[in-house]
């Protein structure tokens, strides 16, 4: 197979192109356009395009800037995992060295059998891509095996090589987007070489001597609570339907006890119709709530079937 993940590909027989999201065997992949639609195809029937290159994983390798002593950083390596930007549904795995050092990088997955993705030299304040995926098949990604080796001409002790080996979960991407060192671009940031643990004394005793409990204090909440997940989590594409369905509950509870505390005549839930099952727990447990007057749909007018509006006690 001369072709790998995360290629550029057009199609021979028709005006279409995309990546390379899925080997299916020797002679069958799967490539995924703008529509984000993926499309099994014979490998005969595509080329390779050249020169196509996401949003920030352009390198460039250049000669070691002087640093001064006092300003080497020694730490900051990470994996920036970005969306592309031409289809949504494909992520690029971009290898950040936001320290002092040049780098030299490997990357080797493994899943029943091991496949070199990449091997090159990543300059200081850089990155480049490594890996590319497609978003749905998060559950089938192999397992990432990093091998680094550190090189500086200034006076600094080199650290001793870095091999991290990583199976990536929903839970890694289960926090918000944000601004990704070097890049410069919104992401999922994931680092390699943790900081050394310091242990502060000081913290560590005044730990022993807090407080039991604190009072909890709960904000007002808005009249209309929103309990659809992509207003709650930035990583829902991430979440199965259980642990949607669990964040959704907590978010749902809380808002209810703020309520409840605040002494609002009534509240309305956001839930939408869907498969009915947010709107059958939330029910059940306003069924049973001793602060709950009555529930009922709200204004189908407004809402249709997919908001609950609760009087409140």
């Amino acid at each position: 197979m001369k072709y790998k993940l995360g290629d550029f590909v057009r199609f021979v027989d028709e005006k279409m192109e995309g990546f390379i999201t899925r080997i299916i065997d020797e002679g069958m992949i799967g490539v995924t356009g703008e529509d984000d639609f993926e499309i099994q195809v014979l490998a005969s029937k595509v080329t390779m395009v050249h020169g196509y290159e996401p949003a920030g994983t352009k390198t460039t390798i250049t000669e070691e800037v002087q640093i001064q002593q006092g300003e080497f950083k020694k730490k900051g390596i990470y994996i920036g995992v970005t969306a592309d930007t031409k289809a949504n549904s494909v992520v690029h795995f971009n290898l950040i060295n936001d320290t002092s050092y040049q780098l030299l990088a490997s990357l080797t997955t493994e899943k029943q059998i091991f496949r070199g993705e990449y091997a090159g030299i990543v300059a200081s304040k850089s990155a480049v891509k490594v890996y590319s995926a497609q978003l749905a098949d998060l559950q089938l990604w192999p397992k990432f095996i990093f091998n680094i080796l550190f090189y500086t001409t200034q006076n600094v002790e080199l650290p001793a090589s870095l091999s991290v080996k990583e199976k990536f979960k929903a839970k890694d991407f289960s926090g918000s987007k944000k601004l990704l060192p070097v890049l410069n671009e919104q992401g999922w940031l994931i680092q390699l070489d943790e900081p050394d643990l310091v242990i502060n004394a000081q913290q560590l005793k005044e730990s022993f001597y807090k407080p039991a409990e604190e009072k909890v204090v709960l904000e007002k909440p808005v009249r209309e609570t929103d309990l659809h997940i992509e207003k709650l989590r930035d990583d829902h594409q991430f979440l199965n339907s259980a642990e949607i369905l669990k964040i959704q509950l907590d978010y749902f509870n809380k808002a209810l006890d703020s309520a409840i505390v605040h002494q609002l005549h009534d509240v309305v839930f956001i839930h939408g119709a869907g498969n009915g099952v947010l709107r059958h727990e939330i029910q059940k447990t306003l069924s049973k709530h001793p602060k709950v007057q009555t529930f009922m749909d709200a204004l189908k007018e407004k809402f249709g079937y997919g908001a609950t509006r609760v009087v409140l006690k």
